[in-house]
C-alpha cells in the first residue's frame, strides 16, 4: 500500500457537516469522534514522515470510547484495516531492504511455528483458564478458530486477516484467558501480513 491509501483513510474533515465517516443515529453508540480523528491524524503524519511512532500492532489495538452520536462502529474498523495493512507493508519492504527476503521468510515461518506449537495442545486446553467465579472466551468457540488457523498455517487453507480481526467469542465460566487468545491471534495476523 501507498501513503495514498493512508492519505484516503486518513482524511479529516473539520467541518462538522461533513464527518469522516458515518455518525451514528437514535440510541446506537458509536466510536467517539475526536478520538477517532486524533488518532487518525497521528497516524497519517507518522506514515507520511516514514516513522515508526506507530506500527501495525498499535493501529489494530487502538481502541475508543463509545458514545451516542459517535462514528459508525463498522466504517472505522474498515479504516482501521487498511491502515494497518499499509504499516504492516511498510515493515515488511523495511525489514527486507535491510537484511534480505531469505531472513523475512525465516522470521516468519518461525512465528508460524511457534503459533503451530502453541495450538498442538490438546483440546480445550489450549489456552489457560479463568478461575470458577470469572468468565472467559468460550472454549469450543476458541478452539474452532484455533483449528482454522492451524489448517490456514499447516495446510494452507483460506484464512484471511479480516476473518481474524472480526472473531468474537462469547463469554463462559472458567473459560480461555481473554488476554492469551487475543495474544495468538495477534501474532497470527502478524504472520498473515507478513507473506501477502
Amino acid at each position: 500500500m501507498t501513503s495514498d491509501t493512508v492519505n484516503d483513510v486518513t482524511e479529516i474533515e473539520h467541518d462538522e457537516a461533513q464527518p469522516a465517516f458515518r455518525v451514528t443515529s437514535g440510541r446506537e453508540r458509536g466510536y467517539h469522534r475526536a478520538a477517532v480523528d486524533t488518532f487518525l491524524a497521528a497516524a497519517r503524519d507518522s506514515f507520511e514522515r516514514g516513522l515508526d511512532e506507530l506500527t501495525a500492532t498499535d493501529v489494530r489495538v487502538a481502541s475508543f470510547p463509545l458514545v451516542k452520536g459517535g462514528y459508525v462502529v463498522s466504517d472505522v474498523d474498515a479504516a482501521l484495516g487498511r491502515i494497518e495493512d499499509a504499516f504492516a507493508a511498510r515493515q515488511r519492504q523495511r525489514v527486507v531492504h535491510e537484511v534480505g527476503v531469505d531472513a523475512w521468510v525465516v522470521q516468519a515461518r518461525s512465528g508460524a511455528q511457534t503459533i503451530l506449537d502453541h495450538l498442538a495442545r490438546s483440546r480445550r486446553r489450549k489456552f489457560a483458564r479463568t478461575g470458577i467465579l470469572s468468565f472467559g472466551y468460550r472454549v469450543d468457540e476458541v478452539d474452532h478458530v484455533a483449528q482454522r488457523i492451524v489448517r490456514y498455517l499447516r495446510d494452507g487453507d483460506a484464512l484471511s486477516v479480516e476473518q481474524l480481526r472480526s472473531a468474537a467469542f462469547r463469554m463462559q465460566r472458567r473459560g480461555y484467558r481473554e488476554e492469551q487468545v487475543d495474544a495468538l491471534l495477534d501474532a497470527t495476523i502478524d504472520v498473515i501480513l507478513a507473506v501477502r
